[in-house]
């Protein structure tokens, strides 16, 4: 591949910045492949680069393509500068008993102050916790050394720490500060917290889609994440502390994320700490895993989960939105749908309104990757779904107020992957792209539409070609916990001996039998009669497991007053002059 098209993709999944990459000229032929020898210098519009092996320089243009997805300078709001003083006798007696001492304490500019507590109802004496963001001191948490209470001055919105990570260290992720100290304490000076604990709210045993946001730190640690040794993550034991443990995976990325599970009894490393002392914490760090992705497992990895089916069942996925449809096809994360359908039968439309559903009902959060829509344009649909009226601009009946709600609903749930630059996109471009997303905006679904927008990789067939693309789009769905949509077209199919042109199925799909082979779910949307009824099949013709779906049909409307599906019942002849009822495509 020519170096200006890796360097592209490079610059767009790490965003504006200085970075040190393998060299793709030189790397793969040396004997040290992974010597991250080329500078790369990402600036508005163009990338500058230089190997200091092969002395191969230059400039890449990127024109319209860097704002695929825009580089957003995070701006943190420096709080009121609150007056600290050494560390006091109380704050050092309240670390000590926590097994941290003074000189960890200091190296990592603990201080302290004096500080309304609301569960001490008065000025307390209060130990303040720096955070910093790239060397400025924005905000602190005050922990009250007399008691349990906590309170903050700003608003604590990146890893507590982070700014003392060092590369080639493994960075190890904490729930909370005390945590971080002890792995400190203990020499792992690159260990982290995360800024505001667990989110307490959990939907189904999951994080609530609507605390997303509070994972923004995770894009704020890009860059240290880009040259650390290994992310450990060790959150508390509790519920709340593991979903976070999985979510912080998931965004991170689970290929480079290592796991420690804690001693029976312990909630946290700080309580591992106070009871075993420096063993235990090196105990911890030394018995980290992997995090579980692929490969062989004792049958005793999964005890935990099959428990969990015991007890309550496999349940189903996420709804449509319609009751009719989820007889045969629900919404789960990891997993990947195929939708076809012939020209114009409404398969964007239908992918879009699935996704307006889960946006609405569930908090979703998506990335579109339309070739055949550029953005503008579709995000008029996506607020035409959403406010349920037709986007005819000012001239229409959508009210500035109804409009200004519509544009922050789908900026608060869609980002697009467009390539603005007029070239073809490959996979790799669109999964590095859509780990971005989830690293960013936490996304859980995603659609590419349609496939043959795609550019072909390689020298093999198209068959196999295919194939190996569903593997890779199904692999990256199950680490990163996504729900993918991709949209493909059929081939070319004979009318029968009606006239009529049969609905297509997954082996009618171009290219490859794959399509049906690798998908998880099959849907086929066709109108059968679309100059006579607005109604619209919903066809599966695969689920591969059965408490998300099955194979069979329905039928939804589409009211073009309202531009969405509806799964009411309607009168098929109403607004016809004249019909034939013999005809069986009008029932």
């Amino acid at each position: 591949m020519h170096i200006d098209v890796i360097l592209r993709s490079e610059a767009l999944r790490k965003g504006k910045g200085q970075y040190k990459i393998v060299c793709p000229s030189c790397g793969p032929e040396r004997k040290k492949k992974n010597d991250r020898t080329l500078s790369l210098n990402v600036e508005q519009g163009k990338v500058l680069y230089h190997c200091w092996h092969c002395h191969q320089r230059g400039i890449v243009p990127m024109e319209d393509a860097m704002p695929i997805i825009r580089e957003r300078e995070s701006v943190k709001v420096v709080a009121k500068k609150l007056k600290t003083d050494d560390l006091s006798a109380e704050g050092v007696a309240f670390l000590k008993s926590r097994g941290i001492s003074r000189d960890t304490a200091e190296m990592v500019g603990l201080r302290s102050a004096r500080s309304f507590i609301r569960s001490a109802e008065s000025d307390v004496d209060v130990v303040v916790f720096p955070y910093k963001n790239k060397g400025v001191q924005y905000a602190e948490k005050l922990r009250w050394s007399g008691g349990k209470g906590f309170s903050c001055n700003g608003a604590p919105g990146t890893l507590w720490n982070i700014d003392n990570v060092q590369t080639n260290d493994d960075m190890i992720i904490c729930e909370g500060e005390m945590d971080a100290l002890s792995f400190i304490e203990c020499g792992y000076e690159s260990a982290v917290s995360i800024p505001n604990g667990a989110p307490l709210k959990l939907v189904d045993g999951k994080i609530d889609p609507n605390d997303d946001d509070k994972f923004k730190y995770v894009w704020e640690a890009k860059d240290k994440m880009e040259f650390v040794g290994r992310v450990i993550i060790c959150t508390d034991s509790d519920g709340p502390g593991q979903v976070a443990a999985e979510e912080l995976a998931r965004r991170i990325g689970k290929d480079v994320c290592w796991r420690i599970t804690l001693p029976n009894g312990f909630k946290d490393a700080n309580e591992v700490l106070m009871a075993k002392g420096q063993a235990g914490i090196d105990a911890l760090v030394t018995s980290a895993e992997p995090w579980p992705i692929s490969g062989l497992y004792d049958s005793s990895h999964y005890f935990d989960q099959v428990d969990k089916i015991f007890q309550d069942g496999l349940g189903s996925g996420a709804t449509t939105g319609y009751a009719s449809v989820d007889e045969y096809y629900t919404v789960a994360p990891g997993m990947l749908t195929v939708v076809t359908g012939h020209p114009s039968m409404g398969k964007s439309e239908f992918v879009d309104q699935i996704m307006v559903n889960l946006a609405k009902g569930r908090g979703w959060k998506f990335a579109i990757c339309s070739f055949e829509n550029e953005p503008r344009l579709h995000i008029t649909k996506l607020i035409s779904k959403y406010l349920e009226k037709p986007f005819h601009g000012k001239s229409g009946n959508i009210s500035d107020i109804e409009f200004d709600s519509a544009k922050q609903f789908v900026q608060s749930h869609f980002s697009f992957v467009h390539q603005s630059d007029g070239d073809l996109s490959t996979v790799s471009s669109i999964i590095e792209r859509l780990k971005v997303a989830v690293k960013r905006h936490g996304i859980r679904g995603a659609v590419i539409d349609p496939y043959n927008y795609i550019v072909k990789e390689g020298d093999g067939s198209e068959t196999e070609w295919i194939s190996s693309m569903l593997s890779r789009i199904r692999a990256f769905a199950q680490a990163y916990g996504l729900h993918i949509w991709f949209v493909a077209h059929p081939t070319k199919m004979m009318r029968s001996a009606d006239g009529k042109v049969p609905p297509p199925m997954g082996y009618d799909i171009s290219g490859s039998a794959a399509w049906f082979a690798k998908a998880d779910h099959g849907l086929t949307v066709h109108r059968p009669s679309p100059d006579l009824l607005p109604t619209t099949n919903i066809i599966s013709w695969k689920s591969r497991f059965s408490w998300l779906g099955k194979q069979g049909s329905c039928s939804l409307s589409y009211d073009k007053n309202k531009c969405i599906y509806i799964d009411d019942s309607f009168d098929p002849f109403e607004g016809l002059t004249s019909y034939d009822p013999t005809d069986p495509d009008l029932f």
